[in-house]
């Protein structure tokens, strides 16, 4: 419960986003959260002792990446002696780029990585001392695909056969209950389509279908059992065919349809494709950057995990090869060149980045939204959507607050 001593600021000649539209009114916050300013003006017969003006832009909430490997230098699944630093220094970066909330992604490794890094990727609140929010780490793989490994070594790849003990010795139960938002995985791969529901029982995560050669008919089985999302659609996964779609074809279920990661760089995904995948499934669009470690750097050799690879003029690639290995595109561009690639309205281009990642991971009363009670993560962004100002937990973030390094 709120302090009613404490201050409340006020963020006026705004247009926020609320309830699906932007709506000119004035947003207030008080200890880090959206406040209902009713209870201010007439119990409390209170002023703001704050106001923000904010030029007239759009009020957002901050952006939410469910899907990035690393940045900065910095690689989650190969900076495993240094992973606390890598964690720091990402998440403030990020938070000055505005997305305010991540997962951090570790590409498939071996177990003993996950034992070692994953105790450092659990949730954290966001903050100016912190960076952005962490909300759990996404564990993309190893129980994936041979055949739709994209970037992902192959020595490292496994199966299911003994279930939840397969789970157990990779990952660690107690590290995906404590550690864990969601874990990518193949239904196809012996062993994962049966482990899934028991899965979900012993640990809470969420799972995500991606690196898969799965038919429609076993990607369905897989979401009837829980599965949620798909990863990064459209790349590594079997190709849309008229009379088996494999998993793509899910965006066109009868029933329940998942959420899907989308990488809006035009690079992994032809625009007309992001296209028909938004008018397909609207609601289950989440911008995805799958940035890896030279992020904000210069063209050069990079790692991925344990895996060498080449950036030059925005593409990644494992090197001396021509697989797509992650992108280097911020999550405010994605927003932008969704709109560029769809005709879409800026309301969904922006809950694309905000509201729908998180009703994935099921946290829409606090983050990605803002609703009273919610976290004040917040943007302030011109009419083209460019970042103008940060505040996250209601603090201004800034170059001169936020500080961090980048590892060259």
């Amino acid at each position: 419960m709120s302090d009613t001593r404490s201050p409340i600021t006020q963020f006026y000649n705004c247009r926020v986003l609320r309830d699906h539209a932007l709506v000119e009114d004035c947003l207030y916050v008080q200890d880090g959260k959206i406040i209902d300013p009713a209870k201010m003006f007439w119990d409390e017969q209170r002023v703001p002792d704050v106001r923000v003006n904010c030029q007239g832009g759009i009020v957002s909430p901050g952006y939410i990446d469910l899907q990035i490997n690393g940045a900065y230098g910095y690689d989650f699944s190969n900076d495993t002696d240094m992973i606390e630093e890598a964690v720091s220094n990402i998440s403030k970066g990020l938070l000055l780029q505005g997305c305010t909330a991540y997962c951090p992604t570790t590409v498939s490794s071996r177990p003993e990585v996950y034992h070692k890094v994953l105790s450092h990727l659990g949730p954290r609140a966001g903050s100016i001392e912190r960076g952005a929010a962490v909300l759990g780490a996404h564990i993309e793989g190893p129980f994936i695909s041979p055949l739709k490994k994209g970037a992902h070594e192959l020595a490292t790849l496994r199966t299911a056969a003994r279930g939840l003990a397969d789970f157990d010795e990779c990952y660690g139960l107690d590290n995906l209950r404590q550690h864990v938002a969601y874990v990518t995985m193949a239904p196809e791969v012996e062993g994962v389509l049966d482990a899934i529901p028991d899965l979900i029982a012993a640990t809470g995560i969420n799972i995500s279908s991606g690196h898969s050669n799965a038919t429609t008919a076993v990607a369905n089985q897989a979401h009837r059992s829980g599965a949620k999302m798909i990863t990064h659609l459209f790349n590594a996964m079997h190709a849309f065919h008229q009379r088996d779609p494999g998993i793509i074809g899910l965006l066109g279920a009868a029933e329940s349809r998942p959420f899907y990661g989308i990488i809006c760089d035009g690079i992994h995904v032809h625009p007309h494709s992001v296209m028909i995948a938004y008018y397909a499934h609207p609601q289950g669009a989440c911008l995805v950057t799958d940035a890896m470690s030279a992020q904000c750097l210069p063209d050069g050799t990079y790692k991925l995990g344990e895996m060498d690879v080449n950036v030059h003029s925005g593409h990644v690639y494992i090197k001396d090869t021509s697989t797509i290995a992650g992108s280097i595109i911020s999550l405010a561009e994605c927003v932008r060149n969704f709109i560029k690639f769809t005709g879409a309205s800026k309301v969904e281009a922006l809950e694309n980045a905000t509201l729908h990642p998180a009703q994935m991971l099921g946290i829409e009363s606090v983050k990605g939204s803002l609703t009273f009670g919610a976290d004040a993560d917040i943007l302030v962004l011109d009419d083209n959507l460019f970042v103008q100002r940060v505040f996250i937990a209601g603090t201004e973030a800034t170059s001169e607050n936020v500080k961090f390094n980048k590892k060259i």
